[in-house]
């Protein structure tokens, strides 16, 4: 039983390798751009649409919903990113349906590249938003003391992201494959149908935790910006 695909070594000159995870993970890449070229080439603005431009429709403005909600803010600044990491695990997760299959998303190399993406991305929106000085402020608050705990606080979630994430897919491909062995029948069936749907949900978690972390690295900003808004309003009816 194979724990994570980085084990299945499908070529190796010398030092360099070409394994499963590699491997499954450009064919999810490839499988995204080709579908998003061909959902995409035919889009209509008449009332009559296809079933995947509503498709796609339902899924960008349920994403867009979603963004809104947690940060409160436009959410077509941080669609392309976030919307890009669901997409990509939940396909990523949704494909091991496939025989022969091993989803990219139960190697740990996979999830914290993912991760990594996400500890980058926070303080970019966040220097964005406020400011270089103003975002490293907030690491050395209430006492400039606290900056190891604040460092180490950012890699600590980092590394739940990804550990996380490599964990749930793990742990249903393993169960799946026991069940498989004891009931050959009935329960991988069952397993199979229960791994979709856990997949879908790691997908949302990952991306919502996402955006959760990037919202806190601009919400100083949005409240500077609603304070100043308040202030103006206070100034306008003054006047």
């Amino acid at each position: 039983m194979r724990i994570s695909p980085d084990t299945m070594i499908f070529f190796q000159w010398g030092p360099v390798s070409l394994n499963a995870t590699i491997l499954f993970t450009w064919g999810v890449m490839a499988l995204m751009v080709l579908g998003s070229y061909l959902v995409t080439r035919r889009l209509s603005a008449e009332t009559r649409l296809s079933r995947w431009q509503n498709f796609i429709e339902i899924l960008v403005n349920g994403m867009r919903h979603e963004i809104g909600e947690i940060s409160g803010q436009v959410p077509g600044r941080y669609l392309p990113f976030v919307g890009t990491l669901f997409l990509f695990i939940a396909v990523s997760n949704l494909l091991s349906i496939v025989p022969g299959y091993h989803p990219p998303t139960g190697s740990l190399s996979t999830t914290g590249a993912l991760a990594i993406c996400v500890f980058v991305a926070i303080p970019l929106y966040g220097i964005t938003q406020q400011g270089f000085t103003s975002y490293f402020k907030q690491y050395i608050k209430p006492s400039v003391f606290m900056l190891p705990f604040n460092i180490m606080g950012e890699l600590s979630r980092t590394l739940a992201l990804a550990v996380r994430l490599f964990g749930n897919v793990m742990s249903g491909t393993m169960i799946a494959a026991i069940l498989l062995a004891i009931a050959p029948l009935i329960f991988p069936l069952i397993m199979q149908a229960l791994g979709l749907l856990i997949g879908l949900i790691q997908a949302y978690i990952f991306a919502i935790l996402a955006m959760v972390y990037i919202t806190a690295a601009t919400r100083a900003h949005r409240r500077e910006g609603q304070a100043n808004q308040q202030r103006e309003k206070g100034a306008w009816k003054d006047g």
